[in-house]
C-alpha cells in the first residue's frame, strides 16, 4: 500500500484550462536536477507490487529523461491516473515558473517553520511532476498507487508532496502546511 496521504475533490487549478472537470491535482515540488526516465517509475511500481498499464509507446522513450506526460492505469476498468512533468527549463518553464509563484505567493502567508521549509523546498525545486485523477472513478486502489508514485517522486528526487484542497506533506506523511482552495 502507497503512502497514506489522504484526497479530496477540489476544483482544477485556474493556470490549468484544459484539465478535467473536478479533478484532483497532486504535486511532487522536486529540487533534483533532472526528473528519472519513467521505467525507473514503473519498476518501483512493480517491486511495490503494482502492475502499470501503460500505452502502447517506444520502449526508448521510456528511458527518456525528458518526458512531459504519460498516462498510468492501475485497473483496465478505471481512468488512469495522469502525470505531468514541467521543469525550469525547456518548453513548458514558463508553466513550471507560473505554478512555483503561485505555490510561494500561497505560502508566503505562513511565519511557522514548517511553512518556510516548504518555502525553501518550492524555490529550490527543479522540477514539478503533477497527478491527474478523477476522483469520481477512482478506487482505493488508485488512491493507493498515486501515493506511490508520489512517494517514488518525493524520495528519489527529493521532493515535497502537494495535494489540492488540502496542503503540503512531510515525508512521513503528516500534513505540516494546510492549504485549502
Amino acid at each position: 500500500m502507497g503512502k497514506e496521504l489522504p484526497v479530496v475533490p477540489s476544483t482544477p487549478q485556474p493556470q490549468q484550462p484544459e484539465a478535467a472537470e473536478g479533478a484532483v491535482y497532486a504535486r511532487v515540488f522536486c529540487s533534483r536536477e533532472n526528473s528519472p526516465p519513467l521505467r525507473l517509475l514503473l519498476d518501483f511500481l512493480k517491486a511495490k507490487g503494482q502492475i502499470p498499464l501503460i500505452p502502447k509507446v517506444d520502449p526508448a522513450a521510456l528511458d527518456d529523461w525528458a518526458w512531459v506526460q504519460i498516462s498510468l492505469g492501475y485497473h483496465r476498468e478505471r481512468k488512469p491516473i495522469q502525470l505531468f512533468c514541467t521543469r525550469d527549463r525547456g518548453s513548458y518553464r514558463e508553466d513550471f515558473e507560473k505554478e512555483r509563484s503561485q505555490f510561494l505567493n500561497r505560502l508566503s502567508i505562513f511565519d511557522d517553520i514548517e511553512a518556510q521549509l516548504v518555502r525553501e523546498h518550492v524555490t529550490r525545486a527543479r522540477f514539478i511532476v503533477t497527478s491527474r485523477f478523477v476522483p469520481s472513478d477512482i478506487t482505493e486502489e488508485g488512491y493507493d498507487f498515486n501515493g506511490w508514485i508520489l512517494e517514488f517522486f518525493q524520495e528519489n528526487c527529493n521532493g515535497v508532496v502537494q495535494v489540492d484542497g488540502q496542503g503540503f506533506f512531510s515525508p512521513k506523511g503528516d500534513l505540516v502546511v494546510e492549504l485549502e482552495d
